[in-house]
């Protein structure tokens, strides 16, 4: 491992397939004999810093379409939380059922799981059938995991029965040293970027792109009010971005005076501060509070105009639901994934059914969707949103702050890197996008 981190950082990326590959690596991973270990406790009290451990593991067998990367950087998602504190299921399960799939699927069933949907890094070596990817290219990844022997996935691959997210529903995740990944979760590196940078956007960014953008999301239009939830934070972040880059009007739901100030400093200039305004959407665990809805509803009026929500971008659940689905727009769309909240959302349907909203879901994205929003960081029009970078051993403590929201943007981890600021490659694009690059940098 020394000797690829070496060669890498003398730029010496044409002797990196003369390498050879690593029989085993540093890797983070949660270990299936402690599926059990927080039952009992309240979510709150689950601990990422007490069940991810950095660990020396076996590299796994190379199969065709397939690729093994020197992993650079990485990232902390919400699904490495989830993978952390064992919900809202274990995920050994997935791993188990991928293991039943071919002999090919079994090295995925162990009794630890390597965890990580992002990266950015190197190919050290590419499988049988793979012609698009070489060692030696300094690639990131995307997450979307697809067999695409099933016809239902060639219209939309995330339609796909054996879809899967990489690192969350598959082993060999990209917080380690390497990575498996199929050949077609690759896309060019962002040469403007370091690696902790380009290492950040990929789930969150891909994610933003279909649910806001897409056609198979909300198909945001040039003027539409897109209410954004967390808007400072991993997925927002990007939401904020698209918004403004698409048009859109985005109006901005953040939790603190701090967060506020990031996306004012993004270009958004509707900005709702839920703390300040001490919304209590829940009058306990079981009863929503409707007239919150509707001093929510009358701030956004007052923000807009008089105008309503066309699109609300909606990820995190329960908390938050039942307000989304009032303050949209007769028409309107409310665009959900991830609950981080809570997964069992309630909301008065008299508002839906009788004003003619719809509720639509979104998971990540496909390969096309994918290579657009990362074609949209590679020409600057969006940015990473790094505000924090960890090494790996304290990758406990990146995945705490996810879980307890007090980081901004997205929390990066150095796996090779030794250090932060390589890997750039372009340094007069990096130049001219500099300020924007750094904008969410030690909040």
């Amino acid at each position: 491992m020394n000797e690829i981190r070496d060669a890498i950082l003398s730029d010496q990326l044409s002797d990196i397939g003369g390498l050879g590959v690593p029989d085993s690596y540093r890797a983070v991973l949660v270990r299936k004999d402690e599926q059990d270990m927080f039952e009992g406790l309240a979510t709150k009290d689950k601990d990422p810093r007490k069940s991810l451990h950095v660990e020396e593991v076996p590299t796994p067998e190379l199969g065709p379409g397939e690729a093994i990367v020197a992993v650079m950087a990485s990232s902390v998602n919400y699904n490495t939380v989830w993978t952390s504190i064992f919900e809202p299921v274990s995920t050994f399960g997935f791993l188990e059922r991928y293991g039943r799939l071919s002999e090919l699927t079994k090295r995925h069933d162990l009794p630890y799981h390597v965890v990580g949907s992002d990266l950015a890094g190197v190919v050290l070596a590419v499988g049988p059938g793979v012609n698009k990817w070489k060692a030696g290219d300094e690639v990131v990844a995307h997450c979307l995991s697809v067999e695409l022997e099933d016809p239902a996935g060639h219209d939309d691959t995330m339609m796909d029965p054996q879809q899967r997210i990489w690192g969350f529903e598959t082993n060999f995740g990209g917080l380690a040293e390497l990575a498996l990944v199929k050949s077609n979760q690759l896309l060019p590196k962002p040469a403007h970027l370091t690696w902790e940078e380009a290492a950040a956007p990929g789930l969150v960014n891909a994610t933003a792109y279909r649910q806001l953008v897409s056609k198979n999301g909300a198909n945001m239009k040039q003027g539409d009010t897109v209410l954004i939830w967390g808007a400072s934070g991993g997925l927002g972040s990007y939401a904020t971005q698209m918004a403004l880059n698409g048009g859109a009007i985005p109006v901005c739901v953040v939790s603190s005076p701090e967060k506020a100030e990031i996306v004012r400093r993004m270009g958004a200039e509707l900005v709702i501060d839920r703390s300040a305004e001490g919304y209590r959407f829940w009058k306990d665990e079981k009863t929503q509070d409707p007239k919150e809805w509707q001093r929510f509803g009358k701030k956004i009026r007052e923000l807009t105009g008089g105008e309503d929500i066309d699109i609300v971008f909606e990820h995190p659940g329960r908390e938050t639901f039942g307000a989304s689905v009032y303050v949209a727009k007769k028409g309107g769309t409310i665009i959900t994934c991830a609950s981080t909240s809570g997964y069992m959302h309630e909301y008065d349907n008299r508002y839906l059914w009788m004003n003619l909203k719809k509720i639509l879901s979104s998971h990540f994205a496909n390969y096309k969707e994918a290579y657009e929003a990362n074609r949209l960081i590679d020409k600057g029009l969006i940015h990473p949103t790094v505000s924090k970078v960890y090494p790996m051993e304290q990758v406990g403590q990146a995945a705490r702050d996810v879980q307890t929201n007090t980081h901004q943007g997205k929390v990066g981890v150095l796996t090779l890197a030794p250090e932060e600021g390589l890997g750039v490659r372009d340094q007069d694009k990096r130049a001219k996008h500099l300020d924007a690059i750094n904008r969410f940098r030690g909040l």
